[in-house]
């Protein structure tokens, strides 16, 4: 029987183009797509494999985290 988890991803532009995917509740998940409906078929093939291994080594399935994301100002060294 499967279950139906649900993780929230960054999905990060990269400056040569396509995404970088990260996945916080599972910091081992970094993938890339060219495009973003690559990204996320990239990402959720990554976060089903590292849920098999986490399942199979008897790791915990973690829940989702959902991360807080602000923006500071700092001044830099001329």
């Amino acid at each position: 029987m499967s279950k139906r988890l649900q993780y929230t991803i960054t999905l990060r532009p990269e400056p040569e183009g396509g995404f970088t995917v990260l996945v916080p509740a599972l910091p081992e998940v970094v993938t890339y797509g060219e495009d973003e409906d690559e990204a996320l078929r990239m990402a959720r093939e990554a976060i089903e494999l590292a849920l098999d291994l986490r399942r199979d080594e008897g790791d915990e399935i973690p829940h989702d985290v959902e991360p807080i994301t602000r923006k500071l100002t700092v001044e830099r060294a001329a």
